[in-house]
């Protein structure tokens, strides 16, 4: 027992001082609240408030630390990682991952820069930060604020086609596109209200939900509805 509680001390993971000047700020301006669990490395949770770009949102990262088993009978062997490591990572595994992200041309408005500001207290200041980012990180700000418009409007195209080919199914459209449309100013798309309120009924033929709005399924491409069909001057497929 004595030899398992040894064991067991020698492989907890103790991290060291890290460097408390090692520091990279990430910047938001995409209005919607992000969390980033990294877990593998310690501290691994990273949330962001919304932002705008008149008042980014920040978040101050520091250096992190995973461990690397070296030999069963000794302790666990720390390894650091960088703030800016970190930063990057938090950045881009997040961008990396949503719908119509476009490298260089369409992402989410977040980005991080070197750095970060103290007050006399040898405190990060977000405050002096902010100001910080807003004076001399300018270019960043616009060029991350046209690629957030860019891919806002990549995300309404491709939920007008989402929309079309499923006929009317708003679960196709996800909440980031209706954000989209939002944040553009944008409120005469049918996808556009909330799916809460559409009642989806079964197809007769295949069985597959389908929107009561419309006299084709979907799916089969079944003519459920003849009268709003017709209504509609629609002409039935041979094919």
């Amino acid at each position: 027992m004595n030899e398992a509680i040894l064991l067991q001390q020698r492989r907890r993971t103790i991290r060291a001082e890290p460097n408390p000047l090692d520091k990279c700020t990430v910047v938001s301006i995409f209005p919607k609240d992000i969390v980033e669990v990294k877990h593998t490395i310690q501290p691994g949770v990273f949330r962001i408030s919304k932002g705008t770009i008149s008042k980014p949102a920040l978040l101050v990262v520091g250096p992190s630390s995973w461990w690397r088993e070296v030999n069963e009978d000794e302790p666990l062997l720390e390894i650091p990682v960088a703030s800016i490591s970190v930063a990057n990572s938090v950045v881009n595994d997040y961008i990396n991952g949503m719908l119509a992200y476009n490298p260089g041309m369409a992402c989410p408005g977040l980005f991080y820069v070197p750095g970060a500001k103290w007050n006399e207290k040898q405190e990060v200041d977000l405050a002096a930060t902010l100001a910080w980012i807003q004076k001399e990180h300018t270019n960043q700000l616009e060029k991350a604020f046209n690629m957030q418009k860019q891919w806002y409007y990549d995300l309404v195209k491709m939920a007008d086609i989402l929309w079309a080919r499923t006929n009317g199914n708003p679960i196709a459209v996800d909440d980031n596109m209706r954000l989209a449309a939002q944040e553009l100013g944008i409120k005469d798309k049918p996808w556009m209200q909330d799916f809460n309120t559409v009642d989806m009924t079964a197809c007769p033929a295949c069985g597959a939900l389908r929107n009561p709005a419309f006299p084709i399924c979907g799916q089969c491409r079944t003519i459920v509805d003849k009268k709003k069909f017709d209504e509609l001057g629609l002409v039935a497929s041979k094919g």
